[in-house]
């Protein structure tokens, strides 16, 4: 398969893992709002059950927006950039592991072979922002060597 394939192939994978995210975020949210809503009005001004289902309805309405702004991210990676260095969009491969710089969504399998899908705000992708091809960086007192960038 070739890189421009690849990446494709990986960017349609995080966006379907993401939307799978969001729909269970979206199913919680209906849940926690029907609970509330079967509940009924608070029985006194004491009853804090309801209060604690419509705030933990609140939360969920958060990570749907913040799921959401990360599909959005997703959508701006142009998989057809051939990455020289490493930066937001690359495929980074090195001698311990395979990286690709888009959202973090940590481990997932694609092709039989392991990914990780790690954001530009991870200490991990600021040690190895801007290097090249062929150079190596010290994360957590390891020396890592970029084996290819695309």
């Amino acid at each position: 398969m070739d890189k421009v394939s690849l990446k494709k192939a990986l960017v349609a994978e995080c966006i379907s893992k993401q939307t799978e995210n969001a729909k269970v975020i979206e199913i919680a949210i209906k849940e926690v709002q029907k609970s509330a809503n079967d509940y009924g009005q608070p029985k006194d001004r004491y009853d804090s059950y309801r209060v604690q289902l419509l705030r933990k309805r609140d939360m969920f309405a958060k990570q749907l927006e913040n799921s959401l702004n990360q599909l959005y991210v997703l959508h701006k990676i142009d998989p057809t950039i051939d990455h020289k260095e490493v930066n937001f969009g690359a495929v980074v491969i090195t001698n311990e592991q395979k990286i690709f710089i888009s959202i973090s969504l940590g481990k997932f399998v694609y092709n039989n072979e392991e990914y990780f899908a790690i954001s530009t705000l991870v200490p991990f992708f600021k040690a190895m922002k801007g290097k090249r091809k062929g150079e190596t960086f010290q994360f957590r007192e390891k020396e890592i060597e970029i084996v290819d960038i695309f």
